[in-house]
């Protein structure tokens, strides 16, 4: 197989480092569960063996802090070391993981994407250091927590507990937080940032001709809504759920950009695709950070219960979280399906319209914790096709104003 070269941003902690904690796993083994077409909405009519499993990977831990990173990159080193040890004592070992674990590089390179310079400046970096990239998984993510309303989270623990721990309406988060870039500061680390590394990165991601094809992972959440969006408000400056609201619009742009990259391919031309991606509920540090340690502990035996009364929803640990990303990484791309034009029914007119039907690929585990994925429907509508076509608009002024104001010609240079 030809050498995968991942970047996963926020890779530090959480579900970014479950991911390269699982592709190290995986790609190690001999055979790579991750990798094959097993789940009902793969397209069984297509035909292609995973190229797998590879004899080295470069992967980029793309981060804020090189303190955390370095940390980071030195216990994945440490616990592939481990995994292969395991390995040895099997008497069918054929020492295939030793040779990938000298051919692996793990690299740190740094990014804040809530700075557009430090986009391009990373951006730079990776162009000359590498020759393509393969895999850009845009993972990292903020949220704006101010408190937690407890008289609510009693209320709604009692009337719905499963979504109480799956979709919280008790987490209060304030508003009106500006970047140094003077963009929306949420939405420039959740949407604007990653989008500008995708373009930044988009001619590398085309110069991958290996047999995996270059992908685009969109890191989405149980939380994406429309219920509180607000179009006119894009920059989610004054949105007081601008978190459910930024992975709402992640979905919005992911569908769209895989219909525009599957639509115009060309011949013979690569084409990178786009996927959303939500990593069911884990114990990460995203809401253990308004939590004291008592709560935090409280708050991981709820989701072990959530799961007990059957929601699919909590992998509960990173590496578990982490199989819908490592699937849609690895799986052969001629076994996803692309978006679909389907006629809605419109209930204020009885007649239909036509919309855009996507896929959100989603971690689930069974009650015992094996994990497996899962997918759910995104349906875009007439209204919301207006929304995402804004949306990409006004994310590609900004871009020209950002290229313009720092000398470059475009995104990638």
């Amino acid at each position: 197989m030809d050498r995968p070269i991942i970047i996963v941003t926020g890779a530090n902690s959480g579900v970014g480092f479950g991911i390269c904690h699982r592709l190290l796993v995986q790609l190690s083994s001999n055979r790579c569960e991750d990798a094959y077409p097993k789940y009902p909405f793969h397209n069984f009519l297509a035909s292609a063996d995973p190229q797998l499993p590879c004899e080295g990977l470069t992967l980029i831990l793309a981060c804020r802090s090189r303190q955390r990173a370095e940390a980071a990159k030195s216990q994945l080193y440490s616990l592939l070391d481990k995994h292969i040890s395991q390995l040895r004592k099997s008497p069918r070992y054929d020492g295939r993981a030793d040779k990938f674990r000298q051919n692996l590089v793990i690299s740190v390179h740094l990014i804040d994407l809530a700075c557009v310079r430090s986009v391009f400046d990373f951006a730079d970096e990776v162009t000359q250091t590498y020759p393509y990239i393969s895999h850009l998984i845009c993972n990292a993510g903020v949220v704006c927590f101010a408190k937690i309303d407890w008289p609510l989270c009693l209320v709604q623990l009692a009337k719905d507990f499963i979504g109480a721990v799956t979709a919280p309406k008790y987490f209060l988060q304030s508003t009106g937080r500006i970047s140094e870039d003077g963009l929306g500061w949420l939405w420039q680390c959740n949407i604007f940032g990653h989008y500008v590394l995708f373009r930044a990165l988009e001619p590398h991601l085309a110069k991958y001709t290996g047999s995996m094809g270059a992908r685009v992972l969109w890191l989405s959440s149980q939380e994406a809504t429309s219920e509180f969006y607000n179009p006119k408000d894009w920059q989610l400056i004054n949105d007081d759920h601008s978190y459910q609201s930024s992975k709402y619009q992640l979905n919005l742009l992911a569908l769209r950009l895989d219909q525009e990259a599957t639509e115009h391919r060309q011949p013979g031309m690569p084409v990178v695709r786009h996927f959303s991606v939500l990593p069911g509920i884990a114990g990460t540090n995203i809401a253990s950070a308004l939590l004291g340690r008592f709560t935090a502990v409280c708050m991981i035996v709820t989701f072990y219960i959530a799961r007990w009364l059957g929601s699919p929803y909590h992998p509960i640990s990173a590496f578990k979280a982490a199989i819908s990303a490592v699937h849609l990484a690895l799986v052969p791309l001629v076994y996803l399906p692309a978006v679909e034009r389907v006629e809605k029914p419109d209930a204020s007119t009885k007649a239909s319209e036509p919309a855009e039907v996507g896929t959100l690929y989603v971690s689930q585990t069974d009650r015992w914790g094996t994990e497996y994925v899962g997918t759910m429907k995104f349906v875009e509508s007439r209204a919301e096709d207006v929304h995402v076509k804004e949306l990409l608009a006004n994310c590609d002024s900004l871009l020209e104003t950002f290229c313009a104001a720092q000398g470059r010609k475009s995104a990638s240079g």
